[in-house]
């Protein structure tokens, strides 16, 4: 039996993920302190998919082959759109309602695609950089 597994799919416990990327799993946990990444949680354990897999290793060569600090590359997301970032394919973008429609967040969108695949947004660095940031604002934290 053959099977393909979604690169979206949350399947690599923080230990397996970190051996894959080479680093500590530490490090993974800073990531997710710094919002730029939302692993799935089963209980009190991180999971992660390929895409989150994928999304470290960009964020590893902005930080480590480019020079770029975590504030650095939280303020090149708050600047530049993700999909510029990852060097989303063409057909990725295509299907990517934050690509298609930029006048308000996807997930603000009645029909987006993130209101029928909440998953997706889980995944997504601008809406869970958008959620910590009205969390912050709610609890009084926000400037």
């Amino acid at each position: 039996m053959n099977t393909i597994i979604d690169s979206d799919k949350p399947i690599f416990p923080i230990s397996v993920a970190a051996k894959l990327l080479d680093v500590h799993p530490r490090t993974l946990r800073i990531y997710e302190e710094e919002g730029l990444l939302k692993p799935a949680r089963q209980g009190n354990k991180r999971f992660f998919s390929q895409d989150d897999i994928e999304w470290v290793r960009c964020l590893r060569k902005l930080i480590h082959e480019e020079g770029i600090s975590i504030p650095g590359v939280k303020r090149l997301l708050d600047l530049t759109p993700c999909w510029e970032i990852k060097k989303c394919s063409k057909q990725v973008r295509e299907a990517c309602t934050a690509f298609v429609d930029r006048t308000e967040p996807c997930w603000q969108r009645a029909r987006a695609v993130c209101k029928r695949e909440p998953r997706r947004c889980e995944s997504c660095e601008t809406f869970v950089r958008a959620m910590k940031e009205a969390g912050d604002q709610a609890s009084g934290d926000g400037k």
